[in-house]
Formats: C-alpha cells, sequence, structure tokens
C-alpha cells in the first residue's frame, strides 16, 4: 500500500549526477569522431575513458534497481508504472551499452575510420536513449521517490555506488560528478563526504582530476 514519509526529501543531487552522464555522453562521440584514424594512444585514452562512463552509469543504475525500485513499487499504487517505465528503460541502455561497448573493441583492435564511426552511430544512439530516460526519471520519478522514500533509502544508493567503484576511480567520479554542478550543488555533495576524503578531494583529487581532463579531451 502507498507509504508517505514525514516531509518529502531533497532529491536534487541526482539532476546533478544526471549533468555528468548528458555531458560525458555527448563528449564521447565528439571526442571520438574528432580522432585520427591509426592513432593508437589517442584511441586507448579514449577508449579507456569511456569505458568509465559505461562503468560509471551502470554502478549508477544498479543501484537504482536493487535499491530504490523494489522499495517504490511495493509502496506506489497507481502510479507504479512509471517504476516499470524506469525499469524498460533501464533494460533498453543496458543493451545500447553492450553495442557501445562492442564497438568500442573494435576500434581499440582496429582504430581506422569506419570502426571508429561505427562507434560515434554506437554512441549516438545510446545518448538518445539515455537522455529521454533521464529527462524522464527527472519529470516523473523524482517527485515520487521524494515523497514516498527516506533520505536515508535514497542516500544507501550512494553509499552502493561507491563501495562498488574501484578505490582508484572514486575521485575520478567524484570529479565528473562536481564538473557542472553549481557553488551550493557543490557544498551539498562535498559535505556528505566524511572529513578525511573531504581533505582527500581539496588536496589530491581536484588536481588530479584536472590533470584527467586535460588529457581525454586534449
Amino acid at each position: 500500500m502507498p507509504v508517505e514519509v514525514s516531509a518529502p526529501i531533497d532529491t536534487h543531487e541526482m539532476v546533478v549526477v544526471h549533468r555528468m552522464f548528458r555531458r560525458e555522453s555527448r563528449l564521447l562521440a565528439e571526442l571520438i569522431a574528432a580522432c585520427e584514424p591509426g592513432d593508437r594512444a589517442r584511441c586507448r585514452v579514449l577508449v579507456d575513458h569511456l569505458r568509465d562512463y559505461c562503468l560509471a552509469l551502470h554502478l549508477h543504475h544498479s543501484a537504482e534497481d536493487e535499491l530504490l525500485w523494489p522499495k517504490l513499487l511495493a509502496r506506489l499504487d497507481q502510479e507504479a508504472d512509471v517504476v516499470v517505465r524506469m525499469e524498460a528503460a533501464h533494460e533498453r541502455i543496458s543493451s545500447t551499452l553492450d553495442l557501445v561497448t562492442a564497438a568500442a573493441d573494435a576500434w581499440e583492435a582496429t582504430p581506422g575510420e569506419p570502426e571508429r564511426d561505427a562507434l560515434v552511430a554506437a554512441l549516438v544512439d545510446q545518448r538518445a536513449v539515455l537522455v529521454a530516460h533521464l529527462d524522464d526519471e527527472e519529470a516523473a520519478l523524482l517527485p515520487l521517490a521524494a515523497r514516498h522514500l527516506t533520505m536515508a533509502e535514497w542516500d544507501s544508493q550512494g553509499e552502493h555506488a561507491a563501495g562498488h567503484t574501484p578505490k582508484a576511480k572514486l575521485l575520478r567520479f567524484f570529479g565528473m560528478a562536481l564538473e557542472d554542478a553549481e557553488p551550493a550543488e557543490r557544498q551539498q555533495m562535498l559535505s556528505h563526504l566524511p572529513g578525511p576524503a573531504r581533505v582527500l578531494w581539496y588536496v589530491i583529487g581536484r588536481v588530479q582530476y584536472a590533470r584527467y581532463v586535460r588529457k581525454v579531451r586534449g
């Protein structure tokens, strides 16, 4: 039966994270399209970044699949179709990521123009499906989550994603999420980190991420 929490929770950080996926899916297609055929070194850099993007998106969606959708389905009645729609979208996105991964493997093996262009086409298709889902999730799902989940339940997805991210990539993924954040959004996201982790971000993470961005974007 429907259950409402005492007051709507703040789900805005999801919008900030979505900006990361919108940006990176667009940039990946643009950067790969600009790669000269036969440039193996540049190809490896971009394929490595593409795999990071795929991993981050997989972790983001698996946290929703495991921790959010079951709770919402148990608490919603007439609006349960929204969650079912989200689940179906995740399946479509997963299928597009499989195609992107296969095309990336082929381009890495043979960094020619046909392989590059096939990967770009797969990325463009993947982004179209992804952006449509993100728009729908923000408009239809986040208001439901705000009313029917507790803050602890909502925060559990971030904890799940962080717990399953390789430690060597944690600061990089955090930098990707912060890149397009407004000052207040950045402050809020940083406030969730333990004190030592915030210090690590300011002392090491920011510099490492800036260096990484220069490497990937040229």
